[in-house]
Protein backbone atom coordinates (compact mmCIF):
# COMPACT_ATOMS: atom_id res chain seq x y z
CA UNK A 1 0.00 0.00 0.00
CA UNK A 2 1.37 3.43 -0.96
CA UNK A 3 1.99 6.18 1.57
CA UNK A 4 -0.99 8.26 0.47
CA UNK A 5 -3.28 5.22 0.67
CA UNK A 6 -2.26 4.82 4.31
CA UNK A 7 -3.02 8.50 4.91
CA UNK A 8 -6.43 8.09 3.32
CA UNK A 9 -7.17 5.17 5.63
CA UNK A 10 -6.33 7.40 8.61
CA UNK A 11 -8.54 10.19 7.25
CA UNK A 12 -11.52 7.82 7.00
CA UNK A 13 -11.20 6.80 10.65
CA UNK A 14 -12.33 10.22 11.91
CA UNK A 15 -14.00 12.28 9.19
CA UNK A 16 -13.18 15.99 9.29
CA UNK A 17 -14.64 18.99 7.44
CA UNK A 18 -12.31 20.73 5.01
CA UNK A 19 -12.96 24.01 3.17
CA UNK A 20 -12.06 24.33 -0.52
CA UNK A 21 -12.50 28.01 -1.41
CA UNK A 22 -11.12 27.98 -4.98
CA UNK A 23 -14.39 27.00 -6.57
CA UNK A 24 -13.66 28.63 -9.93
CA UNK A 25 -10.88 26.08 -10.55
CA UNK A 26 -11.82 22.90 -12.40
CA UNK A 27 -9.20 20.85 -10.50
CA UNK A 28 -10.87 21.77 -7.21
CA UNK A 29 -14.28 20.62 -8.45
CA UNK A 30 -12.92 17.32 -9.72
CA UNK A 31 -10.96 16.76 -6.50
CA UNK A 32 -14.01 17.48 -4.35
CA UNK A 33 -16.00 14.82 -6.16
CA UNK A 34 -13.26 12.23 -5.64
CA UNK A 35 -12.83 13.16 -1.97
CA UNK A 36 -16.51 12.52 -1.39
CA UNK A 37 -16.46 9.31 -3.42
CA UNK A 38 -13.51 7.99 -1.38
CA UNK A 39 -15.03 9.12 1.92
CA UNK A 40 -11.97 11.13 2.97
CA UNK A 41 -13.63 14.27 4.37
CA UNK A 42 -16.73 16.39 4.42
CA UNK A 43 -16.26 19.21 1.92
CA UNK A 44 -17.43 22.82 2.14
CA UNK A 45 -17.07 24.95 -0.99
CA UNK A 46 -17.29 28.73 -0.91
CA UNK A 47 -19.09 30.51 -3.72
CA UNK A 48 -22.24 30.66 -5.78
CA UNK A 49 -23.95 27.27 -5.67
CA UNK A 50 -25.51 27.56 -9.13
CA UNK A 51 -22.14 28.32 -10.74
CA UNK A 52 -20.41 25.53 -8.83
CA UNK A 53 -23.04 22.97 -9.82
CA UNK A 54 -23.01 24.19 -13.42
CA UNK A 55 -19.23 23.65 -13.42
CA UNK A 56 -19.69 20.18 -11.97
CA UNK A 57 -22.22 19.36 -14.67
CA UNK A 58 -19.88 20.53 -17.40
CA UNK A 59 -17.07 18.41 -15.92
CA UNK A 60 -19.46 15.48 -15.39
CA UNK A 61 -18.61 15.10 -11.70
CA UNK A 62 -21.00 14.56 -8.80
CA UNK A 63 -20.93 17.27 -6.12
CA UNK A 64 -24.32 16.46 -4.63
CA UNK A 65 -22.71 15.72 -1.26
CA UNK A 66 -20.86 19.03 -1.04
CA UNK A 67 -22.02 21.82 1.26
CA UNK A 68 -21.85 25.16 -0.54
CA UNK A 69 -21.78 28.45 1.34
CA UNK A 70 -22.26 31.70 -0.56
CA UNK A 71 -20.88 34.59 1.52
CA UNK A 72 -23.57 36.88 0.11
CA UNK A 73 -26.39 34.55 1.17
CA UNK A 74 -25.50 32.99 4.48
CA UNK A 75 -26.74 33.76 7.97
CA UNK A 76 -23.15 33.19 9.14
CA UNK A 77 -21.90 36.40 7.49
CA UNK A 78 -22.56 38.75 10.40
CA UNK A 79 -21.04 36.30 12.88
CA UNK A 80 -17.88 36.11 10.77
CA UNK A 81 -17.82 39.89 10.28
CA UNK A 82 -17.87 40.42 14.03
CA UNK A 83 -15.25 37.73 14.63
CA UNK A 84 -12.91 39.17 11.99
CA UNK A 85 -13.38 42.67 13.41
CA UNK A 86 -12.61 41.51 16.95
CA UNK A 87 -9.56 39.57 15.77
CA UNK A 88 -8.07 42.43 13.72
CA UNK A 89 -9.43 45.65 15.25
CA UNK A 90 -6.06 46.47 16.81
CA UNK A 91 -4.69 46.52 13.23
CA UNK A 92 -7.30 48.99 12.01
CA UNK A 93 -10.05 46.60 10.99
CA UNK A 94 -13.59 48.03 10.95
CA UNK A 95 -16.90 46.22 10.70
CA UNK A 96 -17.53 47.58 7.23
CA UNK A 97 -14.08 46.61 6.00
CA UNK A 98 -14.49 43.13 7.48
CA UNK A 99 -17.79 42.72 5.63
CA UNK A 100 -16.26 43.84 2.33
CA UNK A 101 -13.34 41.42 2.71
CA UNK A 102 -15.54 38.45 3.53
CA UNK A 103 -17.89 39.11 0.63
CA UNK A 104 -15.13 39.21 -1.99
CA UNK A 105 -12.22 37.14 -0.58
CA UNK A 106 -13.17 33.48 -0.45
CA UNK A 107 -9.82 32.49 1.10
CA UNK A 108 -10.42 34.76 4.10
CA UNK A 109 -14.01 33.51 4.34
CA UNK A 110 -12.69 29.95 4.47
CA UNK A 111 -10.21 30.87 7.20
CA UNK A 112 -13.05 32.41 9.21
CA UNK A 113 -14.94 29.13 8.98
CA UNK A 114 -11.94 27.38 10.52
CA UNK A 115 -11.56 30.12 13.13
CA UNK A 116 -15.23 29.75 14.11
CA UNK A 117 -14.91 25.93 14.32
CA UNK A 118 -17.36 25.50 11.45
CA UNK A 119 -14.62 23.61 9.59
CA UNK A 120 -11.53 21.72 10.70
CA UNK A 121 -9.09 22.91 8.04
CA UNK A 122 -8.65 24.56 4.65
CA UNK A 123 -6.76 23.72 1.46
CA UNK A 124 -6.06 26.35 -1.21
CA UNK A 125 -3.33 27.57 -3.53
CA UNK A 126 -4.23 25.96 -6.86
CA UNK A 127 -4.83 29.44 -8.27
CA UNK A 128 -3.40 31.67 -5.54
CA UNK A 129 0.15 32.46 -4.45
CA UNK A 130 1.41 31.05 -1.16
CA UNK A 131 1.39 34.57 0.31
CA UNK A 132 -2.34 34.87 -0.42
CA UNK A 133 -3.03 31.65 1.49
CA UNK A 134 -0.62 32.36 4.32
CA UNK A 135 -1.48 35.99 5.06
CA UNK A 136 -5.06 35.51 6.34
CA UNK A 137 -4.04 32.28 8.04
CA UNK A 138 -1.44 34.04 10.17
CA UNK A 139 -3.53 37.17 10.71
CA UNK A 140 -6.61 35.27 11.87
CA UNK A 141 -5.56 31.85 13.15
CA UNK A 142 -2.10 32.89 14.41
CA UNK A 143 0.76 30.50 15.13
CA UNK A 144 0.38 27.43 17.32
CA UNK A 145 1.51 27.72 20.95
CA UNK A 146 5.27 27.42 21.34
CA UNK A 147 5.98 27.71 17.61
CA UNK A 148 8.66 30.22 16.59
CA UNK A 149 7.80 30.45 12.90
CA UNK A 150 5.59 28.96 10.23
CA UNK A 151 7.36 26.91 7.59
CA UNK A 152 6.49 24.84 4.55
CA UNK A 153 7.25 21.21 3.76
CA UNK A 154 6.55 18.49 1.24
CA UNK A 155 5.96 14.83 1.85
CA UNK A 156 7.62 12.88 -0.97
CA UNK A 157 6.87 9.25 -1.70
CA UNK A 158 9.59 7.86 -3.98
CA UNK A 159 8.72 4.62 -5.80
CA UNK A 160 11.03 1.60 -5.52
CA UNK A 161 13.23 3.35 -2.96
CA UNK A 162 14.76 1.73 0.12
CA UNK A 163 16.09 4.97 1.58
CA UNK A 164 14.25 7.16 4.06
CA UNK A 165 11.16 5.49 5.49
CA UNK A 166 10.70 2.96 2.68
CA UNK A 167 10.91 5.81 0.19
CA UNK A 168 8.92 8.36 2.18
CA UNK A 169 10.60 11.65 3.12
CA UNK A 170 9.81 15.08 4.47
CA UNK A 171 11.62 18.02 2.79
CA UNK A 172 11.69 21.47 4.44
CA UNK A 173 11.56 24.38 3.94
CA UNK A 174 10.46 24.14 0.31
CA UNK A 175 7.90 26.91 0.04
CA UNK A 176 8.09 29.71 2.54
CA UNK A 177 11.26 30.93 4.31
CA UNK A 178 13.74 32.14 1.73
CA UNK A 179 16.94 32.38 3.75
CA UNK A 180 16.36 31.17 7.31
CA UNK A 181 18.86 32.00 10.02
CA UNK A 182 20.55 29.27 12.04
CA UNK A 183 17.94 29.73 14.78
CA UNK A 184 15.13 29.47 12.22
CA UNK A 185 16.65 26.36 10.62
CA UNK A 186 16.72 24.71 14.03
CA UNK A 187 13.05 25.61 14.58
CA UNK A 188 12.15 24.28 11.13
CA UNK A 189 13.91 21.02 12.01
CA UNK A 190 11.89 20.66 15.21
CA UNK A 191 8.55 21.40 13.48
CA UNK A 192 9.43 19.06 10.62
CA UNK A 193 10.26 16.19 12.95
CA UNK A 194 6.87 16.62 14.62
CA UNK A 195 5.09 16.76 11.26
CA UNK A 196 6.86 13.61 10.07
CA UNK A 197 5.89 11.72 13.21
CA UNK A 198 2.31 12.98 12.90
CA UNK A 199 1.80 12.27 9.21
CA UNK A 200 4.08 9.29 8.56
CA UNK A 201 4.08 7.67 11.99
CA UNK A 202 7.72 6.59 12.01
CA UNK A 203 10.62 7.95 14.00
CA UNK A 204 11.97 11.16 12.40
CA UNK A 205 15.69 11.05 11.58
CA UNK A 206 16.69 14.60 10.71
CA UNK A 207 19.59 15.66 8.47
CA UNK A 208 20.69 19.29 8.30
CA UNK A 209 21.86 19.44 4.68
CA UNK A 210 24.82 21.32 3.25
CA UNK A 211 27.41 21.05 0.50
CA UNK A 212 29.78 20.06 3.30
CA UNK A 213 29.98 17.08 5.65
CA UNK A 214 31.41 17.72 9.10
CA UNK A 215 33.70 20.55 8.08
CA UNK A 216 34.81 19.21 4.69
CA UNK A 217 34.24 22.70 3.24
CA UNK A 218 34.66 26.16 4.71
CA UNK A 219 32.07 28.82 3.95
CA UNK A 220 29.57 31.02 5.83
CA UNK A 221 26.73 28.85 4.44
CA UNK A 222 28.35 25.81 6.02
CA UNK A 223 28.80 27.70 9.28
CA UNK A 224 25.07 28.51 9.31
CA UNK A 225 24.05 24.86 9.06
CA UNK A 226 26.62 23.79 11.64
CA UNK A 227 25.32 26.45 14.03
CA UNK A 228 21.72 25.41 13.35
CA UNK A 229 22.68 21.86 14.28
CA UNK A 230 24.24 23.06 17.54
CA UNK A 231 21.16 25.12 18.40
CA UNK A 232 18.82 22.24 17.59
CA UNK A 233 20.74 19.90 19.89
CA UNK A 234 20.57 22.52 22.64
CA UNK A 235 16.90 23.48 22.28
CA UNK A 236 15.43 20.18 21.11
CA UNK A 237 17.53 17.47 22.77
CA UNK A 238 15.00 14.75 22.02
CA UNK A 239 15.57 14.95 18.25
CA UNK A 240 17.61 12.39 16.35
CA UNK A 241 19.41 15.05 14.28
CA UNK A 242 22.84 15.68 12.80
CA UNK A 243 24.64 18.04 10.47
CA UNK A 244 26.10 19.46 8.51
CA UNK A 245 25.71 16.57 6.07
CA UNK A 246 25.83 16.29 2.31
CA UNK A 247 22.76 14.71 0.75
CA UNK A 248 24.44 11.43 -0.15
CA UNK A 249 25.94 11.21 3.33
CA UNK A 250 22.49 11.68 4.83
CA UNK A 251 20.76 9.13 2.59
CA UNK A 252 23.14 6.38 1.45
CA UNK A 253 24.26 3.96 4.19
CA UNK A 254 27.65 3.18 2.65
CA UNK A 255 28.45 6.86 2.07
CA UNK A 256 27.21 7.80 5.52
CA UNK A 257 29.41 5.15 7.13
CA UNK A 258 32.41 6.40 5.16
CA UNK A 259 31.98 10.17 5.60
CA UNK A 260 30.35 10.36 9.03
CA UNK A 261 30.96 7.04 10.80
CA UNK A 262 29.97 8.36 14.24
CA UNK A 263 26.65 9.87 13.12
CA UNK A 264 23.35 8.27 14.16
CA UNK A 265 21.69 10.04 11.20
CA UNK A 266 24.10 9.52 8.29
CA UNK A 267 22.72 6.98 5.82
CA UNK A 268 19.37 6.82 7.61
CA UNK A 269 17.74 10.26 7.22
CA UNK A 270 14.05 10.60 6.39
CA UNK A 271 13.64 14.31 7.21
CA UNK A 272 15.80 16.62 5.10
CA UNK A 273 16.28 20.24 6.19
CA UNK A 274 17.61 22.44 3.39
CA UNK A 275 19.78 25.51 4.07
CA UNK A 276 17.54 27.87 2.07
CA UNK A 277 14.44 27.99 -0.09
CA UNK A 278 16.36 27.71 -3.37
CA UNK A 279 17.81 24.36 -2.32
CA UNK A 280 14.55 23.05 -0.90
CA UNK A 281 12.35 24.05 -3.81
CA UNK A 282 14.80 22.84 -6.47
CA UNK A 283 15.46 19.64 -4.54
CA UNK A 284 11.86 18.54 -4.17
CA UNK A 285 11.05 19.30 -7.81
CA UNK A 286 14.04 17.31 -9.04
CA UNK A 287 12.98 14.31 -6.97
CA UNK A 288 9.36 14.70 -8.05
CA UNK A 289 10.16 14.90 -11.77
CA UNK A 290 13.24 12.71 -12.15
CA UNK A 291 12.45 10.02 -9.58
CA UNK A 292 8.71 10.18 -10.40
CA UNK A 293 7.92 10.76 -6.74
CA UNK A 294 4.51 11.73 -5.48
CA UNK A 295 4.89 15.17 -3.83
CA UNK A 296 2.26 16.47 -1.40
CA UNK A 297 2.39 20.12 -0.42
CA UNK A 298 3.58 22.65 0.27
CA UNK A 299 2.07 21.76 3.62
CA UNK A 300 2.23 24.45 6.27
CA UNK A 301 3.40 23.74 9.80
CA UNK A 302 3.15 26.01 12.81
CA UNK A 303 -0.32 27.52 12.25
CA UNK A 304 -2.80 27.07 15.10
CA UNK A 305 -5.22 25.10 12.90
CA UNK A 306 -4.61 23.12 9.70
CA UNK A 307 -4.32 25.25 6.57
CA UNK A 308 -2.36 23.93 3.64
CA UNK A 309 -1.07 25.37 0.42
CA UNK A 310 -1.00 23.85 -3.06
CA UNK A 311 1.40 24.30 -5.90
CA UNK A 312 -0.25 26.25 -8.71
CA UNK A 313 0.93 23.43 -10.99
CA UNK A 314 -0.95 20.82 -8.94
CA UNK A 315 -3.26 18.18 -10.35
CA UNK A 316 -6.65 17.27 -8.94
CA UNK A 317 -5.00 14.13 -7.55
CA UNK A 318 -2.57 16.35 -5.62
CA UNK A 319 -5.51 18.24 -4.10
CA UNK A 320 -7.10 14.97 -2.98
CA UNK A 321 -3.85 13.95 -1.31
CA UNK A 322 -3.36 17.27 0.49
CA UNK A 323 -6.97 17.23 1.71
CA UNK A 324 -6.39 13.75 3.16
CA UNK A 325 -3.22 14.96 4.89
CA UNK A 326 -5.03 18.05 6.20
CA UNK A 327 -7.78 15.86 7.60
CA UNK A 328 -5.20 13.75 9.45
CA UNK A 329 -3.58 16.92 10.82
CA UNK A 330 -7.01 18.05 12.02
CA UNK A 331 -7.53 14.78 13.88
CA UNK A 332 -4.54 15.63 16.06
CA UNK A 333 -5.19 19.33 16.77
Amino acid sequence: MSYIDLVKEKARQDIKTIVLPETNDRRTLIAAAHILEEGLANIVMVGNEEKIMDGAGWLEVDLSGVKVIDPANTDKLEEYVTLLYETRKSKGMTLEKARQILLKDYLTFGIMMVKANDADGMVAGACHATADVLRPSLQILKTAPGVKLVSGFFILDVPDCTMGDNGTFLFADCGLNQDPTAEELAAIADSSAKSFKQLVGSKPIVAMLSHSTKGSAKHPLVDKVAEATRIAHELYPGLTLDGELQADTALVPSVGKSKAPDSEVAGKANVLIFPNLDCGNIGYKLVQRLAKAEAYGPMLQGIAKPVNDLSRGCSWEDIVGVVALTAVQAQLV
